[in-house]
């Protein structure tokens, strides 16, 4: 018995889904289960989300323009990715298979959208600039000064944390585990400390600005460009149309059928096969209680963690940039923003928050770098694992044997990328380059997720959010598209 979906693909097995109690060994899932087992996947989305964005894009353009015309952007670029990565979550949930293997289940099939979903992806994160932030970062710690202009000492410290990365999941058991734990600890670490400076140095009036900056709709203000203001949307919360490259952590977590298909453990973890095509559950009235228990645990990860963490995140590190432009006189360009807070600061209130700032702006660059690198790899290894019987063979049933030489070889390709600019202009590329998943990804969701179990289906208006993705963010794209050819479609 198996389910159709698609084309190009095996259809889906068939069978039961598995408790909540049944994937995370316990009795019952109370709120201390819940936060202690369940929660996770949005997390490690949250340790990206907060970082190129958060701590560049966003101040740097509250810090040059002000809150009004910028801060609707941001609120409307989090409601819509949530919404955006909920059904992506869907269809892992529903299917056991990561995003980029499904997409190979869309006309014509994966022999096309399986390898280009892969070459956008690393497209779009190659430039390596949260690398080059994070490296900068550590430069001014190690060194009590902001770098000059195209130093290389920034650069390699960006390598040594790329190295560091390496580490963490090599010394896993289970990598998605060691990735949950570690965005417990950095962005706990992150929002608390965040919250304690903002109380401490910023005034309220400020704060209110900020928030009030969220809820005005008005026009961009005058002089800020297309690439600033669709980097801006696309970092906002996580990478806009590329979110799916993280989502595929709900399989090695177990939620749903992920549960059935497997995951990929580190190299002190036991060997684990993962299923090169899905499964999916039979319409039943044990299933469809089941799902809707599984969909709660959804949505109290994505809206309760994920969403909220994405709003503080940017809200507590603008004012903080703008505060810091009051105290300073200046503003940030784009090659201070990474250590701008910290000088500011630093000339104000002594050495002492200078450090503390700095370890605070390494931390959120680095737990952005930890994410993506890893989920380029896992990307990479998800697709060609799912799509090429001859690799199977290769490594014998074990991903991990493609995995780590992948992650080897990313590593120095990027290591010889983030020579090429400032750190904030390859970030502005990234994000720019993430909208234009917008402009592909959106109806791939509308076409698989309609053909899930009718259980799992998403309900009408969800697809009218996903339209709305796509008219959002593709805008942002075409016209940085028309600002890099020539002129933008529309100035500001």
């Amino acid at each position: 018995m198996s389910h159709p979906l698609g084309v190009s693909r095996p259809d889906l097995e068939i069978a039961d889904l598995p408790t909540p109690e049944e994937v995370f060994k316990v009795s019952r899932i109370g709120p201390v289960q819940l936060f202690k087992y369940a929660v996770g996947p949005s997390l490690i989305a949250l340790g990206i989300s907060i970082g190129s964005g958060e701590w560049l894009l966003g101040p740097l353009n509250v810090g040059q323009y002000g809150f009004v015309g910028v801060g609707w952007v941001i609120l409307v670029s989090a409601i819509l990715q949530t919404f955006y990565n909920v059904e992506c979550s869907r269809y892992v949930m529903a299917t056991g298979e990561t995003p980029v293997v499904g997409w190979g289940r869309v006309p014509p099939g994966w022999r096309l959208w399986i390898p280009l979903s892969v070459l956008i992806v690393i497209f779009a994160f190659i430039a390596g600039g949260w690398a080059a932030s994070a490296g900068q970062g550590v430069y001014a710690l190690i060194h009590g000064t902001v770098p000059p202009t195209g130093a290389e000492e920034p650069r390699l410290w960006a390598i040594a944390l790329l190295l560091l990365v390496f580490a963490i999941t090599a010394l896993a058991r289970r990598i998605s585990r060691v990735l949950e734990l570690a965005n417990w600890l950095m962005v706990s670490a992150i929002l608390i400390a965040l919250l304690v400076i903002d109380l401490f140095v910023v005034p309220w009036e400020l704060w209110w600005e900020g928030i009030r900056g969220f809820f005005t709709p008005a026009a961009p203000p005058a002089g800020i460009t297309a690439t600033q203001l669709g980097a801006l949307a696309g970092f906002t919360a996580l990478a806009s149309g590329l979110n799916w490259y993280v989502m595929g952590h709900y399989r090695d977590k177990g939620y749903g059928m992920g549960y059935r298909a497997g995951f990929i453990s580190g190299l002190r973890g036991e060997r684990r096969e993962i299923l090169a095509s899905g499964v999916t559950f039979p319409d039943n009235d044990l299933n469809r209680g089941l799902w809707r228990r599984w969909y709660r645990l959804l949505m109290v990860d994505m809206w309760g963690v994920f969403f909220v963490g994405a709003i503080l995140g940017m809200l507590l590190p603008t004012i903080l940039m703008s505060q810091a432009v009051a105290l300073s006189g200046e503003k940030p360009t784009r090659a201070n923003v990474p250590t701008f807070v910290a000088a500011a600061l630093g000339d104000e209130y002594g050495r002492g928050m200078f450090y503390v700032a700095l370890v605070l702006g390494v931390v959120i660059l680095f737990s952005t770098q930890l994410g993506i690198f890893e989920a380029m790899v896992r990307v990479t290894t998800d697709a060609a694992h799912a799509t090429s019987p001859r690799l199977r063979r290769l490594v014998e049933g074990d991903p991990r044997r493609f995995y780590y030489p992948f992650m080897i070889i990313l590593l120095v390709i990027i290591s010889i990328v983030i020579h090429a600019s400032l750190p904030v202009a390859l970030v502005e590329w990234s994000a720019n380059m993430s909208n234009l998943g917008a402009l592909i990804y959106p109806f791939f969701l509308m076409y698989l997720n309609s053909k899930l179990p009718r259980p799992a289906r998403p309900r009408p208006w969800h697809y009218v959010i996903l339209v709305l993705n796509f008219l959002f963010f593709g805008f942002f794209f075409v016209n940085f598209i028309a600002d890099f050819v020539g002129e933008p479609l529309i100035t500001f």
